[in-house]
């Protein structure tokens, strides 16, 4: 687990809502404060779908970007807000070959991305889960590389806490 500071709101605001940085990542769930709290859960509700259709596990952040820009615009700041990411099972799979060959991709939970702000700072704390207990720590740090490399890739401005 690593936990950075976002040091230009406005700039990642933009990546975050407007720019598709984010939109590969698996939408967990969520949280906006404005006038009202609104939580959404990004559990897809495959009854909704039409049956005979492939989908994944969570909303991908693609799906749900315009409409929780839709509640977080205006003229004012939000109170705060939350959002959990995850890599997606297949990019899992990749970072764990790349990176721990020996681990099962399915004994893995998922690998997260925490996003919060809360009124006046935003920060970005990544996660790792896994569905049994290791003490193997090499897929945590690899993703902890990666989100920072990834960071850096999109010239998002932080720094580390």
């Amino acid at each position: 687990m690593i936990a950075f500071s976002l040091t230009n709101t406005k700039e990642f605001m933009s990546h975050l809502l407007l720019a598709d940085t984010f939109d590969h990542f698996s939408f967990i769930e969520g949280e906006i404060v404005t006038f009202n709290t609104f939580r959404i859960d990004g559990f897809l509700q495959k009854e909704f779908f039409d049956t005979g259709t492939d989908l994944p596990e969570y909303s991908p952040w693609k799906n749900l970007r315009d409409f929780c820009f839709s509640l977080i615009k205006g003229k004012r700041t939000p109170l705060s807000f939350r959002f959990i990411f995850s890599l997606s099972r297949k990019n899992i799979g990749r970072l764990i070959a790349r990176n721990a060959p020996a681990l099962d991709p399915d004994s893995v939970q998922g690998l997260y991305l925490n996003i919060h702000f809360d009124g006046s700072r935003l920060s970005c704390v990544t996660g790792t889960s896994f569905k049994t207990f290791t003490m193997d720590k090499t897929l945590e740090h690899a993703w902890d590389e990666m989100v920072e490399k990834f960071l850096r890739q999109k010239h998002i401005e932080f720094e580390k806490l």
